[in-house]
C-alpha cells in the first residue's frame, strides 16, 4: 500500500511498541536482514501464480487489490516492482530448480516498506509437492491493546519468522531446519513457496494469529487497491539444480584447524562456491573460490561454519579460527 500513501505518514500518528527478543532492524547489530545484493543468493523467483485478497475484508462490498502483477516478482529484488496480495491474498512461488536445508538460512522473502518500522506482514509457507504446505512457526509479541492502525509503526524485533520484517531491498531469511522432520514435507527438496498476507485487524471476525495464539497486530485497515503485503522477491541461498532431486553433503577436510590466518582446501573444491557463516547462522561473505584456500584474517576468534557447492556436491566444515 505504500506506493500512494507515502506522504500520508508525515501526518498520522505513530504506534510504537518497546524493544523486543528477536532479531532487530536491517543496519542494527544482531540484524538477520540480508541485503538484496549478497552473493549468498544464488537463485530468484523464476514463476509466479496470486490470489488476490480484498482491499477490506470487513467489508463485503470490498474490491480486490489491483497494483502490480504475478510478473514483477519474477527475479532480483529492487524494491519497486511488486505486487499488493490484500487482506489474506497469497502468491506461490517457483525457481529454476528445488531448495535445499543448508547451514544457516536457505531462503529470503523481500517486501517494499520504505522505513524499518512500517511493516506489512505475511505467513510463509513451504511444500515439497506442490499440494501439501507447512507454515514455518511466526510470532508477534506486538501489543495488542491498541490497533496499530493504517498507519502505525512496528518494532521489528517483536516479529519472527514472519516475511516483511525488514524493510526494502533487505529480505527477512528462513531456515528450513526449523520444519525438520514434518511428515509428508522433504527438507532437502522445496519445490514452492506460499506467502499469505496477515490481517491485521484486532477484531476476532478477521484476526490472523500466531504460532502461540497471538492475534498478529500490523496495519490495517488497508482500503487501497495497493493494499496487504507487497511482494517483492524471493531470494534462494541454498538451491538444487533443476534435475537435481536430492545433493550428497559431505564434511570437508580443512587446515589447519583451528587456523590463526588461512585455511586450505582439498585442490577438487578449487571453483566451487561458498559461504561463510558465524555461529548465530548470520551469513558473513561468499563468491566462487578460484583458489583452494581462504582466509580468515578479517574474521574475530571464534567458531565459523564453511559451506561450499560445487554441481551436485555440498562441503560443510566448523572452523575455529584462533
Amino acid at each position: 500500500m505504500k506506493l500512494i500513501f507515502n506522504t500520508l505518514l508525515f501526518f498520522a500518528c505513530s504506534f510504537t511498541t518497546a524493544q523486543g527478543v528477536y532479531p532487530p532492524a536491517a543496519g542494527m547489530e544482531g540484524t538477520t536482514a540480508i541485503y538484496k545484493d549478497s552473493s549468498a543468493f544464488v537463485e530468484w523467483v523464476s514463476r509466479c501464480t496470486v490470489i488476490r485478497g480484498l482491499q477490506d475484508i470487513s467489508q463485503a462490498g470490498s474490491d480486490t487489490t489491483s497494483v502490480g502483477s504475478a510478473a514483477n516478482v519474477i527475479g532480483k529484488a529492487d524494491g519497486n516492482k511488486i505486487v499488493s496480495l490484500g487482506d489474506g491474498g497469497e502468491a506461490i512461488v517457483e525457481f529454476n530448480g528445488s531448495i535445499f536445508d543448508g547451514q544457516g538460512p536457505d531462503f529470503a522473502v523481500f517486501e517494499n516498506a520504505f522505513n524499518a518500522s512500517f511493516l506489512e506482514l505475511a505467513f510463509v509457507e513451504v511444500s515439497s509437492d506442490g499440494l501439501n504446505y507447512v507454515r514455518f512457526p511466526a510470532h508477534s509479541l506486538t501489543d495488542t491493546n491498541i490497533a496499530v492502525g493504517s498507519f502505525g509503526s512496528l518494532e521489528a524485533s517483536n516479529i519472527n519468522n514472519l516475511a516483511g520484517k525488514y524493510q526494502a531491498n533487505y529480505g527477512t531469511p528462513f531456515d528450513l531446519a526449523e520444519l525438520a522432520g514434518i511428515n509428508g514435507l522433504d527438507i532437502q527438496n522445496i519445490t514452492h513457496i506460499k506467502i499469505i498476507d496477515v490481517v491485521g485487524s484486532l477484531d476476532n471476525s478477521y484476526a490472523t494469529k500466531d504460532s502461540a495464539g497471538n492475534k498478529i497486530n500490523d496495519q490495517y485497515p488497508t482500503p487501497f487497491p495497493s493494499g496487504g503485503f507487497d511482494l517483492d522477491a524471493v531470494g534462494v541461498i541454498h538451491l538444487n539444480p533443476l534435475g537435481l532431486e536430492t545433493i550428497k553433503v559431505q564434511q570437508l577436510s580443512v587446515y589447519p584447524n583451528p587456523s590463526q590466518g588461512t585455511i586450505f582446501l582439498d585442490n577438487k573444491w578449487s571453483s566451487a562456491s561458498y559461504a561463510l557463516i558465524d555461529s548465530k547462522g548470520t551469513f558473513l561473505r561468499g563468491g566462487v573460490i578460484n583458489v583452494s584456500a581462504i582466509s580468515l584474517s578479517d574474521l574475530d576468534k571464534g567458531v565459523y561454519f564453511l559451506q561450499l557447492q560445487l554441481n551436485n556436491e555440498l562441503g560443510m566444515a566448523k572452523i575455529i579460527k584462533q
